[in-house]
């Protein structure tokens, strides 16, 4: 009697294909790029007096080591993980159409669905090693660099190094869902395009889309809808307090559509003709995308009628209210600066008054039309102090205020301290407005 004919183990075909994936000279060529490059750069930029202000936490890069993964980050989620998502998951399933191995892979494991299994892990495999080394790479180059020292947070208050540590790790972690979004997009177009590179370029392409919308002006339910958001929202990790809602959000949708996508890909591979050559499941392509439309507005829905979320998210008060805030916490970092007595955000009872477009618009939504005029008070002193900043608000809520004097306080980019000039913290700073009406942190 014949024995029956079992599939192999989806172990034994995972490892096949991780060692079929780290036998191209692409990915050997990104795990070294990733466990290297970035380590070298956050380094060599850490040592220059010129750094990248107009990134994320770069002001601080030469200050502190925890701020050179964050840049790195910021630079990843624009450009580096939808790249590598092209690369690593777009291409496992077309390479197979284009060598014309399916009949070959089938007749050795003898199951479809343990093919697309192990072809997904391993692609999953090899984006968890990039990411890593990009953020252990990172780390590492700062830390060396710049030292373990307490970071500044986006709102100016001081993170002490085990608490920087921390949220760095959060930071990076939060990317993967947004990542894994993009490869399973990778996926689906590897198995639509047959031996088309059409899963080469729709991740990219897909991320380019979405960073583009998240410039315009959208309601913060459709912004939030968008998995690329995730991208951007870990920043809501270096707040007092934390801004968790936006994240949350973020890391559900990229999630869900990395299931979506993911769920897609298999039930067209699956369903998939082999013995005809000629069939490559490229016919399919237009209809697949309305499960990924749907889930987008359904998302939007639910966000809008959860928070809700309508607008831009961007209003006067909020304005204010970050502007004060940041500016109580970097006031405490420049007297420090100067040897002066420390005094509590309470005590200074810094306010902010903002108006847009000289006062002639309604003060809400994005634009670099943005003046503020923040007033505090010092213990034993009758005067208010002031100072002004022009705001640039992007769409997004994050924003860049630009001191505009008096010089004493915010007019100069130095500030003279008893141990020489410094950077003046309170020259130009980062800071967003929550977009969400409230979440607790």
């Amino acid at each position: 009697m014949t024995a029956p004919v079992r599939p192999v183990p989806t172990v034994r075909v995972y490892r096949f294909e991780l060692v079929k994936l780290f036998a191209t000279w692409r990915i050997r060529l990104l795990v070294l790029a990733c466990w290297l490059a970035p380590a070298v750069f956050v380094a060599a930029v850490s040592r220059q007096s010129s750094l990248p202000v107009d990134t994320l936490f770069g002001r601080w890069m030469n200050a502190t080591g925890w701020a050179g993964p964050l840049v790195m980050l910021g630079f990843a989620g624009t450009y580096a993980l939808p790249l590598l998502t092209s690369v690593v998951a777009g291409d496992v399933f077309a390479a197979e159409d284009r060598l014309g191995t399916w009949r070959h892979l089938l007749v050795a494991v003898r199951s479809a669905p343990r093919i697309f299994a192990a072809k997904a892990l391993a692609s999953l495999t090899v984006l968890l090693l990039l990411v890593a080394g990009m953020a252990v790479s990172s780390t590492a180059g700062g830390l060396l660099a710049a030292g373990n020292r307490a970071l500044a947070g986006f709102d100016g208050h001081l993170l002490t190094p085990g608490d920087a540590a921390a949220k760095v790790l959060l930071a990076w972690v939060s990317v993967l869902a947004p990542t894994l979004a993009l490869a399973a997009i990778g996926l689906l177009g590897s198995v639509l395009g047959g031996r088309s590179p059409t899963g080469l370029l729709l991740p990219a392409v897909v991320a380019l889309a979405m960073a583009l919308a998240q410039l315009l002006p959208l309601p913060v339910a459709v912004r939030l809808a968008l998995p690329s958001y995730a991208f951007v929202a870990w920043n809501g990790l270096f707040t007092d307090p934390v801004q968790l809602g936006p994240l949350l959000i973020g890391v559900g949708v990229g999630l869900a559509w990395a299931l979506a996508a993911t769920a897609l890909a298999y039930l067209l591979f699956v369903r998939r003709d082999f013995t005809n050559a000629a069939h490559d499941g490229s016919r399919r392509r237009t209809l697949v995308v309305l499960p990924l439309v749907a889930l987008f507005a359904a998302t939007a829905g639910i966000i809008a009628a959860a928070t809700p979320a309508l607008g831009s998210g961007i209003g006067q008060d909020k304005v204010q209210q970050s502007v004060a805030t940041a500016f109580a916490h970097l006031y405490r970092l420049q007297a420090g600066q100067l040897h002066r007595p420390d005094v509590t955000e309470a005590q200074l009872a810094a306010t902010a008054a903002c108006t847009k477009g000289d006062g002639l618009v309604e003060a809400e939504g994005p634009g670099n039309d943005w003046r503020c005029v923040v007033s505090w008070h010092l213990p034993g002193v009758a005067a208010t102090g002031s100072a002004v900043y022009q705001l640039d608000v992007t769409s997004d809520g994050r924003y860049v205020a630009d001191g505009d004097g008096p010089k004493e306080v915010n007019g100069y980019f130095q500030v003279r301290t008893p141990d020489g000039d410094q950077p003046n913290p309170l020259w130009q700073f980062d800071a967003n407005v929550e977009l969400l009406p409230t979440t607790k942190g």
